[in-house]
């Protein structure tokens, strides 16, 4: 059954798909990694404000890639400070690459880490700060940077879900060491599948570019790198030295021509769901509701919808007349709510550690997010609070 307000809607355009076809009609079009992605890559630095960009096949490849960055310089591994309410994605990467994940309840008017939990649990074995952008909500405080910056940790942030957000009117993922990104169709914008690792740091941009092309040398764009590779490894074919055990994680020609065709209407939806998002918090019922969410900046990626009290009977009756109106919904809001219960970190955490999370498990079960995208109309959002109001 179609969904009378679904997730997302129309998230790929004649436009996009007219652009991949005049490729496709050449005579001999190059459809793997080639121009088109070097092009996206320059194209969205220059939109984001940092001096280089690698994409790869997903966000969650942009996550794995700069944790095994983050491994090169600490082999001996050590903690990076996680959200609860995340992707899994963060938290696998972190696991994947032998680091051990430390964990901060949420701040529940952006739903990002707390600053001040951060900063507390930052020691001699913290080697990063993975920090989640959640939802399209600003993440950062102007103390979490400045503690940052005074206990020399970097600062790796998941924008996957916030494009175009900015903290004091720049973009995030511009802030810290590594940011990455997520095209994945439902996200602000789409290349199908896909993702962008950025940085400042040229070291890191050679680094991500040969582990997202199994480890090659050949990938890196420096010559006196190269040079020294082949310097230090004479027995070794030059096209065929491999730096890091590393991974396949390059995109495609498609997915180039797609974010390019994307990029050029991303600010424009992102006013767009700005507006429905303020549309949306002055209707629905802040008796029932939360509304005051941290809101400057914030590039909405779904509508939080979030219940003030712990209330089992509310919420069931929340859903039942959610599905009956057709309102397609996600429980947990980002990443199905608290990480800390899933079965994977079984063994990882102690048990019952979850309910040391107090406003995260909150979101667990009294948390939902519903569509919000840049063709919904305001009649819509006004029966749709309508609809949740009534409950």
């Amino acid at each position: 059954m179609a969904m009378k307000f679904p997730l997302m809607r129309n998230n790929i355009l004649r436009e996009d798909l007219d652009a991949v076809i005049a490729h496709l009609k050449q005579d001999d079009p190059i459809l793997t990694h080639g121009p088109n992605v070097r092009a996206f890559e320059a194209e969205w630095s220059q939109w984001l404000g940092v001096k280089y960009s690698v994409f790869v096949n997903s966000g969650a490849s942009a996550n794995l890639a700069t944790m095994a960055a983050l491994k090169i310089r600490h082999p001996e591994g050590g903690e990076v400070i996680v959200p609860p309410l995340t992707w899994i994605s963060d938290v696998a990467s972190v696991l994947q690459n032998g680091f051990t994940p430390v964990f901060v309840d949420i701040d529940p008017r952006s739903l990002a880490m707390d600053p001040a939990q951060i900063l507390a649990k930052i020691n001699d074995r913290t080697r990063a700060v993975f920090l989640t952008h959640v939802q399209g909500f600003d993440g950062l405080t102007d103390e979490l940077l400045a503690g940052l910056k005074a206990k020399n940790i970097p600062l790796i942030e998941d924008v996957c879900e916030s494009h175009g957000a900015t903290h004091h009117g720049q973009r995030l993922g511009s802030f810290g060491w590594i940011s990455n990104f997520s095209f994945y169709y439902a996200h602000h914008m789409s290349t199908i599948e896909g993702g962008m690792v950025c940085t400042n740091d040229a070291a890191v941009y050679e680094q991500i570019r040969m582990l997202r092309s199994h480890g090659m040398v050949r990938e890196v764009s420096d010559a006196a790198l190269r040079a020294d590779f082949q310097r230090n490894n004479p027995e070794l074919n030059p096209d065929f030295i491999f730096a890091y055990p590393a991974y396949n994680m390059r995109n495609t020609e498609i997915g180039g021509i797609m974010g390019r065709s994307q990029l050029k209407r991303l600010d424009q939806n992102v006013a767009r769901r700005t507006h429905h998002l303020m549309r949306f918090l002055e209707q629905i019922d802040a008796k029932k509701y939360r509304t005051d969410f941290k809101l400057e900046g914030s590039s909405n990626y779904a509508f939080n919808l979030v219940l003030n009290e712990a209330d089992d009977v509310l919420v069931e009756r929340l859903m039942k007349t959610m599905r009956e109106a057709g309102v397609e919904f996600r429980r947990g809001s980002a990443g199905g709510g608290n990480q800390l219960r899933q079965p994977y970190l079984k063994g990882v955490v102690p048990d019952g550690y979850h309910r040391q999370f107090p406003h995260t498990e909150h979101i667990h079960f009294y948390g939902f997010y519903i569509g919000n995208f840049p063709d919904l109309r305001d009649d819509e959002v006004d029966a749709l609070c309508k609809i949740l109001n009534a409950v």
